[in-house]
C-alpha cells in the first residue's frame, strides 16, 4: 500500500546550488572543516543543506554527527571555541555528500547563523558517527514504523534511501507530525521521490505507507500520533491489524515529551525498547531535542 500526496509548497522551497566553479580554500585554522555545496529553505523555519562529504568518514544510516562554525573570538585570549550541535545525517551512507535538516532559531547559539550559510561556506563537522537509529539496534520484524517530530526526520531520510531498509521489512510506516502543512514539505518531498529512486525504487515497491499528521493545522490527519494510535485511528487508516511484538519494530525520533509519549504507547503493545549491545522491538534517538 503506497500513500504518497503531492508534495507542497515545492514550489516555494528556495534552493541555492553552489557555483560550477568555486574552489575554496580550508584554512588551516578550522580543524575538521567541510564545504556546504547546497542550500534548500523550505518554510521560513526550516532548511536544508549538502556538504562535501570527508573522505574518512564512515558512518551508518541513522547516525549522527557533530557539526557547528566557529564561535566569537574571547576578548582577554582573541581564541574563539566552536559552537557544536548534534545533527543526524539525512542522506544515506552510500551518498557522495552529507545532507542535514534544521529549523532555524533566531536567539539559537548555531542555528542562528548556520541558517545563513551558502554554497562555498566553511562548517565543522566531527567525523565520529554513532547513534541508536540504526537496523542493528533492532530484531528482525515484518513492519517498521518510523516516527518523527518536525526536524526528527533527518536520520528517516537517511534510512529511507538506505537499501537495507527494504531488504529488511515487508512494510515501512512513515508517520511525521508538524504543527502546520508546510513543515511536512522536506519529508513529504523525501518520501515522494522514493518510488522513483535509480537505486532502490524497484526494493520499495508497494511497502511504503505515509502517514503526515498536523497539530496546529487541519489537514488530511489532524492530530498527535501517539493520540492517534492509542484511539486505533492510525491503524485503521493505515489498514493494518494490531500492533504487536511479534510483527512490528519502531525507529523514533523527536522532542523528549513525544519520545516519553511514544514509548509509552509502543510498550503498552508490548514492545520492549532497544539498543545497539541489546537489539529488541524499538529505539530511541535520545540525543535529538526538537
Amino acid at each position: 500500500m503506497n500513500q504518497i500526496a503531492a508534495t507542497p509548497n515545492a514550489a516555494t522551497a528556495e534552493t541555492v546550488a553552489a557555483p560550477v566553479a568555486a574552489p575554496v580554500a580550508t584554512p588551516a585554522t578550522i580543524p575538521d572543516a567541510t564545504e556546504v555545496t547546497a542550500v534548500t529553505h523550505w518554510t521560513d523555519r526550516l532548511f536544508s543543506f549538502r556538504c562535501k562529504r570527508p573522505a574518512a568518514l564512515r558512518f551508518r544510516s541513522g547516525e549522527f554527527v557533530m557539526i557547528g562554525l566557529p564561535g566569537d573570538p574571547d576578548p582577554v585570549t582573541d581564541r574563539s571555541k566552536p559552537v557544536m550541535r548534534a545533527y543526524s545525517i539525512a542522506s544515506p551512507a552510500w551518498d557522495d555528500e552529507l545532507e542535514f535538516y534544521s529549523i532555524k532559531v533566531a536567539d539559537g547559539p548555531l542555528t542562528s547563523r548556520l541558517q545563513h550559510v551558502r554554497p562555498g561556506d566553511l562548517i565543522i563537522l566531527r567525523p565520529k558517527p554513532v547513534g541508536t537509529l540504526v537496523h542493528d539496534a533492532i530484531l528482525p520484524g515484518k513492519r517498521l514504523w518510523l516516527f518523527a517530530t518536525g526536524t526528527g526526520f533527518a536520520p528517516f531520510a537517511s534510512l529511507l534511501r538506505e537499501p537495507e531498509t527494504w531488504e529488511r521489512f515487508d512494510r515501512v510506516i512513515v508517520t511525521h507530525t508538524c504543527r502546520e502543512v508546510a513543515d511536512l514539505a522536506y519529508g513529504r518531498a523525501i518520501v515522494a521521490a522514493l518510488p522513483d529512486d535509480p537505486l532502490i525504487g524497484e526494493l520499495v515497491g508497494n511497502k511504503l505507507s505515509y502517514y503526515p499528521t498536523t497539530t496546529r493545522q487541519d489537514s488530511v490527519h489532524t492530530g498527535r500520533i501517539t493520540d492517534l494510535l492509542r484511539a486505533g485511528t492510525a491503524q485503521r487508516d493505515l489498514g493494518i491489524d494490531a500492533i504487536s511484538a511479534a510483527t512490528d519494530r519502531a525507529m523514533i525520533c523527536g522532542s523528549l515529551d513525544f519520545n516519553i509519549d511514544i514509548k509509552a504507547v509502543l510498550e503498552g503493545f508490548g514492545l520492549g525498547e532497544g539498543a545497539n549491545s541489546d537489539p529488541r522491538h524499538y529505539v530511541v534517538e535520545k540525543a535529538f531535542v526538537g
